[in-house]
């Protein structure tokens, strides 16, 4: 890729297995009032149709598609309007969400990178509102609230709001911070530090290393995107929660048992509250 564009938003999109979701996430990014971005969806050898998915839907807003070879894998860019531009990018073997991301981080030519999943959604104002307020802010690195879907989408009228400000000793007690509602600048903090780790929760995880090193969080409290949640029994799945939560805080993080037993029980208690 090219030398950084200012002003440019990457947004990075991990795509497994996201045939189902992958053409509305086009076509809502495609939405967007803030005009002047790319697209990096990266395909971690999803092994469905999602890559068809992505081609077909790309034939209906697309100019001039032009293909590339990486050492990645295969790489098509698709030409969707004087500042808009998609690239396909398909890795030749299955790695991981962390690591599709940070294809995509590698790749990305913008000023500014922001992270979504296929099957969430985006306000069609999002990066609009976040670029402003980040300005306002002179901020590195901001999200904002969000609101549970079902498994449509549909909005549930549960939102999880978000403080101020987000220091690193704050960020450890409580994962409010949604990755499809981060936007960072990188003309502030250092690539390295937006690459994230090979762990479990990996989005947590860069989250904290951010902080660590002295940035702060700046937080939105408008809800611009909505976490698809499918209907399912999430019992098993608090269970991976609380086993992943604690080895962040031990492994990854060096933190004591006292330390982690002391930020773990401020987690707990809001994890619940947010899930009420």
């Amino acid at each position: 890729m090219s030398d950084r564009v200012s002003g440019l938003v990457s947004i990075i999109v991990p795509v497994y297995r996201a045939a189902a979701y992958i053409a509305d996430t086009i076509k809502m990014v495609l939405s967007q009032t803030y005009d002047k971005w790319e697209l990096l969806l990266v395909d971690d050898c999803s092994g469905d149709s999602s890559v068809e998915a992505v081609k077909k839907a790309l034939s209906m807003y697309a100019h001039h598609p032009a293909g590339g070879s990486e050492t990645i894998g295969h790489m098509e860019e698709y030409l969707c309007g004087e500042e808009k531009t998609v690239f396909l990018i398909c890795k030749s073997k299955n790695e991981g969400a962390a690591a599709a991301r940070n294809t995509g981080v590698d790749l990305a030519r913008g000023q500014y990178i922001a992270f979504l999943d296929a099957d969430d959604i985006w306000a069609a104002d999002k990066l609009e509102k976040q670029l402003s307020f980040m300005r306002e802010k002179r901020a590195g690195f901001v999200f904002s609230a969000y609101e549970f879907g079902d498994e449509q989408a549909g909005p549930t009228g549960r939102v999880v709001h978000v403080p101020e400000v987000l220091t690193y000793k704050k960020a450890l007690s409580r994962t409010v911070i949604f990755t499809t509602t981060v936007v960072i600048d990188r003309d502030i903090v250092p690539h390295g530090l937006i690459r994230m780790p090979q762990v479990e929760s990996e989005d947590t995880a860069t989250w904290w290393q951010i902080l660590r090193a002295g940035y702060e969080a700046y937080g939105l409290d408008e809800v611009l995107a909505v976490y698809r949640r499918p209907a399912r029994s999430l019992s098993s799945n608090k269970l991976k929660a609380v086993k992943r939560i604690w080895n962040l805080y031990r492994r990854q993080e060096k933190l004591s048992v006292a330390a982690s037993a002391f930020y773990f029980v401020f987690w707990a208690y809001r994890a619940t509250m947010r899930r009420i």
